[in-house]
């Protein structure tokens, strides 16, 4: 059974847009790379046309992905997001409390995790932990290397606008 996919709005046009590049353009490019590679003669020996029909084959893959991903998409309500508790759609401001150093987290769906961006998923060790607590909880956060890390919840912001 396929997992749910959970988005914010502006998640949700990314993979939309991405889509809409992807089906379009990036396919007419494939097809005429597959038409040159024809043109070169016998395509059993010609790793032109081997290379374009797998560049073709990780395209539609991926198209199908996305595709997949908008059909079962949850999209996020802003309205439906507490200030009090912590839950997708939120930004989560937390200190750490051993080294006092404060960071600050929005948590997303799977989908749209970034951790360059400090968008965290619900299913990412520190984003689990974080869900369903309170500002000033403290919540010891599992980490793959070391012992469990103490974070203070200090603020909870909507995350959407």
């Amino acid at each position: 059974m396929p997992k749910d996919v959970i988005l914010t709005p502006e998640g949700l046009e990314k993979l939309k847009d991405e889509l809409e590049l992807l089906s379009t353009a990036k396919r007419r490019e494939v097809a005429q790379r597959i038409k040159e590679a024809r043109e070169f003669g016998d395509i059993t020996e010609n790793s032109e046309y081997d290379d374009a029909k797998n560049e073709q084959a990780m395209l539609e893959s991926r198209i199908a992905t996305l595709q997949e991903k908008v059909r079962m998409a949850t999209v996020i309500d802003s309205n439906e997001i507490s200030t009090d508790i912590v839950g997708v759609g939120s930004v989560v401001h937390v200190k750490d409390e051993k080294t006092g150093k404060s960071v600050k987290y929005t948590i997303v769906g799977s989908a749209e995790a970034n951790p360059e961006e400090a968008k965290l998923s619900n299913e990412s060790p520190v984003g689990r932990a974080l869900i369903g607590h309170k500002r000033n909880d403290i919540v010891a956060v599992q980490v793959p290397r070391g012992p469990a890390r103490k974070l203070k919840i200090t603020k909870i912001d909507i995350g959407l606008k």
